[in-house]
């Protein structure tokens, strides 16, 4: 397939759903139906010779997986690791130490890591396109990708549409990608539903506010679910609570079952990039209501086409076009400038707000 990476495309790493422009996310939902099509011949001429690494500090199934085989059925190799516990890392090597090793291994790399900020450090250190499969309560972009694409293909637009989040939206990062990619496209009404103390982080709700879309606050589902298109359920993740925050009293937030469904459209459809706990019943799986297991499959084109598009990249020096500042440190205790021997970086913006160049939360 003739790569269209200069015209279209553009992007030297994958770190955060907020650096597409709707034009780069529509090139890959509309590589992603392409790729799709594609006989088993011709995709596995892709990455015929290439090898991605997958660096996954943290535990995944799906992500992992649909990478793996992504790659696998395009051609490529893939090397990598999902315990630390048999890494280096033991030994005391750092995180950026690792990265510069792999880099000398790998056409791409995949990183999933525990802290946020970790992947925009990563495609700061290497000369390699730097794809972020997760890091910490920050961002998810890839997943929102796949997610973009399950919407269009189920509705055939995703603009004009009532779309519910519903669980923490604190800490759960595919809430964060996907509710700042959605403020690029048109007349979506976003539905924001969760306990009062997991709202959704104030930088978002800021972006939001500055698009043309409509976001309400609500921490009722059962109010705001006849108006639904879509319904993106998340669990309660207990390993992003802190000792202080009472996870035992979110756990049981919500629990979507066919009797809660009852007052929903027909042609609602029930999405969460998985895995699930007690939010959404097992019933659901038979209604025609439940997308989640084809959101998942729905992940080996996407990734394809992402990979696809960045085999060909040539990355360059980055340049720092952003007014940075390295006496203040950054004031997210899981940022992951706290952990590395780096030296912070915050960028000001044109309203004096300071972000941090690494995990983009806002220092207060």
């Amino acid at each position: 397939m003739k790569n269209n990476f200069s015209k279209k495309f553009s992007l030297e790493d994958v770190v955060s759903i907020s650096d597409f422009s709707r034009a780069q996310i529509e090139h890959i939902l509309s590589q992603a139906q392409k790729i799709q099509k594609l006989s088993v011949s011709k995709k596995t001429q892709i990455l015929k010779g290439k090898v991605v690494a997958l660096l996954f500090f943290e535990p995944s199934t799906r992500t992992k997986l649909s990478f793996a085989s992504a790659v696998q059925q395009l051609g490529g190799s893939v090397i990598g690791f999902d315990d630390i516990s048999t890494t280096s890392l033991v030994k005391g090597e750092s995180f950026t130490d690792t990265l510069k090793m792999v880099e000398g291994y790998a056409d791409i790399v995949v990183i999933r890591h525990p802290l946020d900020g970790s992947a925009r450090l990563a495609a700061d250190t290497i000369s390699k396109p730097v794809i972020n499969a997760g890091d910490g309560r920050n961002q998810h972009p890839t997943q929102t990708l796949l997610d973009l694409f399950t919407i269009q293909e189920s509705f055939k637009k995703i603009d004009g549409l009532k779309i519910g989040l519903c669980g923490d939206l604190k800490h759960y990062r595919p809430f964060h990608s996907l509710a700042l990619a959605l403020s690029c496209f048109k007349n979506i009404t976003l539905y924001l539903v969760s306990p009062s103390h997991l709202d959704l982080p104030k930088t978002i709700r800021e972006i939001l506010a500055k698009s043309n879309n409509a976001f309400v606050e609500v921490t009722d589902l059962k109010k705001v679910l006849p108006e639904l298109d879509v319904l993106y359920m998340g669990r309660i993740p207990k390993e992003y609570f802190a000792e202080d925050e009472s996870f035992e009293q979110a756990k049981n937030f919500i629990t979507v079952d066919k009797v809660l469904l009852e007052s929903a459209k027909k042609n609602l459809k029930v999405m969460h990039p998985l895995p699930r706990v007690t939010e959404i019943a097992q019933e659901v799986d038979e209604t025609e209501h439940a997308l989640y297991f084809q959101q998942a499959a729905n992940a080996i084109p996407v990734r394809q086409a992402l990979l696809q598009e960045l085999i060909k990249v040539k990355k360059h020096k980055p340049v720092n076009s952003l007014n940075l500042i390295s006496e203040i440190q950054c004031t997210n205790k899981t940022c992951i400038s706290h952990q590395e021997s780096i030296e912070p970086k915050i960028h000001e913006t044109v309203n004096q707000k300071l972000y941090c160049h690494y995990c983009g939360k806002l220092v207060e």
